[in-house]
């Protein structure tokens, strides 16, 4: 390299605000209204939309059922295994 050459460090790191998506997925355990009273008291949803996405849980396998920073997307996904729902989260793609 020649004295008068410049290097040039390009440092990326990871957009925190960067959507996360929470999922609950089926699963033989759970029934149809304990899933959708869960989403109530956990993310506060009327019962026609906790109805809509549970239904989506039961028919289609799995439902985005909230989007939103990192952070509370992991609390969330707490709250949901603490009530026995197989639950994860991923990023919005």
């Amino acid at each position: 390299m020649a004295e008068t050459d410049t290097l040039t460090l390009t440092r990326t790191t990871p957009s925190l605000d960067v959507p996360w998506n929470v999922i609950v997925h089926d699963d033989p355990v759970n029934l149809m209204d304990y899933v959708t009273m869960v989403l109530m008291r956990v993310f506060g949803h009327e019962a026609a939309v906790a109805e809509r996405m549970m239904m989506e849980v039961h028919t289609k396998g799995k439902s985005v059922v909230w989007s939103g920073g990192r952070e509370k997307a992991e609390f969330y996904v707490q709250q949901l295994h603490s009530h026995q729902l197989k639950a994860t989260m991923e990023k919005v793609a």
